[in-house]
């Protein structure tokens, strides 16, 4: 066995790292509802699991991309259906949880390394990519579409999804201080419900209307709305903050 598999019964071990997990969250500053009460508090589950049978972060990061390439496989290759939809909604949350789960295992194992956080955003950035690839594919070989420039909204999606990724991302990374001083303030509650619509576990709800094609059209022409308002609002903001000069 592993020298990093806990010792002891295993239930006492699973416990004992969920507790630990508890008092070692990041802040929930800037963290939509679903994340702050889904989301995370199922990778914790995971995570106390994955520490509890001596996997490392890493690995639980390859889990993640495991699960949600294979429900992301599923859109482009099967045909849309209602059950089809609950399988890929499955896929995706739980590889959504475990995406959570990971780092909350390096913390928990003392904290994590570049190398990880780079393969965490590298899987991050493919998922986001592949996901409205699927779209745009399914759209092509399954979608009675009432128009061929439906074919243009995942591909006007893919584009907005990624720049917000990226954008959010590389502002916590150039902020002085690392975005840490911002931790300081409590997290407002209606900034959380404001960051529903562009929260990627809801964006994951969407995959359940998958078996009534018009449906499934229209939710993600909203959302893809949603993205590209937060795209326009928060690129604002994240450029002022940056031209801000730095203060002490």
């Amino acid at each position: 066995m592993s020298s990093t598999t806990p010792s002891g019964p295993p239930l006492e071990g699973f416990r004992a790292a969920l507790g630990a997990l508890r008092s070692a969250q990041k802040t929930s500053k800037g963290v939509s509802l679903y994340s702050r009460y889904v989301n995370r508090p199922l990778g914790r589950v995971l995570a106390a699991a994955a520490h509890r049978v001596g996997l490392t972060p890493n690995l639980v990061t390859l889990a993640s991309a495991a699960c949600s390439f294979a429900g992301i496989a599923a859109v482009a290759l099967v045909r849309p259906s209602w059950g089809l939809g609950v399988a890929v909604w499955g896929a995706l949350v739980v590889g959504f949880a475990l995406d959570s789960a990971d780092g909350q295992l390096a913390r928990l194992r003392g904290g994590g390394s570049p190398a990880g956080e780079w393969l965490d955003h590298v899987v991050d950035c493919a998922k986001i990519v592949a996901v409205h690839a699927a779209v745009l594919v399914s759209f092509h070989r399954f979608g009675e579409l009432p128009g061929e420039g439906w074919l243009l909204v995942p591909l006007g999606f893919q584009m907005v999804a990624v720049l917000v990724f990226f954008g959010g991302l590389l502002t916590d990374k150039l902020r002085p201080g690392g975005g840490r001083a911002r931790a300081a303030r409590p997290p407002s509650t209606w900034r959380a419900v404001a960051l529903l619509p562009v929260d990627y576990g809801v964006f994951c709800v969407l995959f359940l209307l998958l078996g009534g094609p018009e449906l499934f059209r229209a939710a993600y022409a909203v959302l893809f709305g949603c993205y590209a308002l937060f795209l326009v609002a928060f690129g604002g903001k994240w450029f002022r903050e940056l031209s801000a000069p730095s203060r002490a």
